[in-house]
């Protein structure tokens, strides 16, 4: 496996992520089932992309987004994120992650690497990466369904 071969796996499934969330009525974004909303699991996805980069590219977190990868939404603007601060968050994130796999060397994609969730080699978080996105991608529509349907 190499950077050439993963791309267009990892660009279809961001493409489509990024075209669901996309079409999310603003209104919806604060849509939740117990807990989880559906802007929590945008900016869960896009955080999770940064932190394996670093932890599995050796990328560092860049300027800015550390502040905004806080893990706790800032209560004087909870719920009012808007969804093009979403998809600007999206965006950033998949430019990290192809900007650290294109770096990687080919010899270094099934080297195994510690990090605080474990040892994994950089193919196989890019895999647990997509599964992750397709996880949260089920848990939006299901929001969305329930959410709504309760409140008819």
């Amino acid at each position: 496996m190499s950077f050439e071969t993963v791309l267009p796996i990892w660009e279809s499934i961001q493409q489509r992520f990024y075209k669901l969330v996309k079409a999310i009525p603003e209104n919806d974004l604060t849509l939740r089932l117990d807990s989880v909303s559906i802007i929590s699991l945008v900016r869960h996805t896009a955080e999770a992309e940064f932190i394996f980069m670093e932890w599995f590219f050796g990328k560092s977190i860049p300027e800015g987004m550390k502040e905004r990868m806080s893990g706790k939404p800032d209560p004087a603007n909870a719920g009012k994120e808007c969804l093009e601060e979403l998809l600007e968050l999206l965006s950033a994130s998949n430019r990290n992650v192809i900007e650290a796999m294109r770096s990687l060397p080919q010899e270094s994609w099934h080297k195994l690497v510690e990090s605080p969730m474990g040892t994994s080699t950089p193919l196989e978080a890019i895999g647990r990466l997509m599964y992750h996105t397709g996880i949260h991608a089920g848990q939006i529509s299901l929001i969305q369904k329930t959410a709504k349907s309760a409140h008819q």
